[in-house]
């Protein structure tokens, strides 16, 4: 492995970042639809995605200290990087509900690898639900917004992350419209991922059976090769016996 450092890291910390991207995306799922928190419950909560995300955001600066090749590693993962940094900004603070994602995929990719339709499921549902909250965040109290509501967001997010884009619900924010661009980007992706996922099994599944078929049949022919052994010395054997017997036949005296 490239880098030893960074998976021995990932090995200590991938069970408690997952922890983290779980309590970030069960706070601003509370934040964004219970509408009737008070503003200090809704500051508290706010404390909590902010811990949260340093938290996140010092995992990425470790993974830089620990590479043996920085540049190459900040190259590689630019999109780590996006995902920590555009949530700084004020108008796309809806973004920081992104930060999970990068975690919690990992999580998933781990521990369900090989089991595509689990994964696919998985990764989709993930996306999809965080694109529903990110897209309400920002659109429900703009002048104009066709997405008001959670379940308005949930289908605007089907017909996005699906490609089929009806039209009758669309962001008018610019928030909004970043996260539908992150949505689509992300469907197109989810679907090569898909292709490959399940180009991927069918072809493990494919050399383990041409594997076994081949164990199977070299199996087989070490025990018929045993056989045959066993016969050409019981044959041997009896050719001996055979040519004994001959030699020990006695000879008829001639007339």
């Amino acid at each position: 492995m490239d880098e030893p450092r960074i998976a021995a890291w990932d090995r200590r910390v991938d069970w408690p970042l997952t922890g983290l991207a779980v309590v970030f995306l069960a706070v601003y799922t509370w934040q964004v639809l219970q509408r009737s928190l008070s503003p200090g419950a809704h500051e508290a909560l706010d404390v909590v995605l902010t811990v949260v995300w340093v938290l996140l955001g010092v995992d990425y600066l470790v993974r830089i200290a620990l590479a043996r090749r920085r540049r190459r590693y900040v190259g590689t993962h630019v999109l780590d990087l996006l995902i920590l940094l555009l949530p700084v900004l004020r108008p796309l603070r809806a973004l920081r509900v992104v930060t999970v994602i990068g975690v919690l995929n990992r999580q998933l990719r781990d521990d369900f690898r090989g089991r595509v339709a689990v994964y696919v499921v998985g990764t989709v549902t993930l996306v999809g639900f965080v694109s529903a909250l990110g897209v309400l965040d920002a659109e429900r109290d703009a002048p104009g917004a066709t997405i008001t509501t959670f379940g308005e967001a949930l289908w605007w997010t089907i017909t996005t992350i699906s490609t089929v884009g009806y039209g009758d619900r669309y962001p008018v924010t610019f928030e909004g419209r970043v996260v539908a661009a992150t949505l689509m980007i992300a469907g197109i992706a989810l679907l090569g991922v898909v292709t490959a996922s399940i180009a991927s099994w069918f072809l493990a599944n494919i050399r383990s059976t041409a594997a076994e078929a081949a164990r199977i049949t070299e199996d087989e022919l070490r025990a018929t090769s045993a056989q045959l052994t066993e016969v050409l010395a019981e044959l041997r054997a009896v050719s001996g016996r055979l040519a004994e017997l001959e030699r020990d036949r006695p000879t008829r005296p001639s007339a």
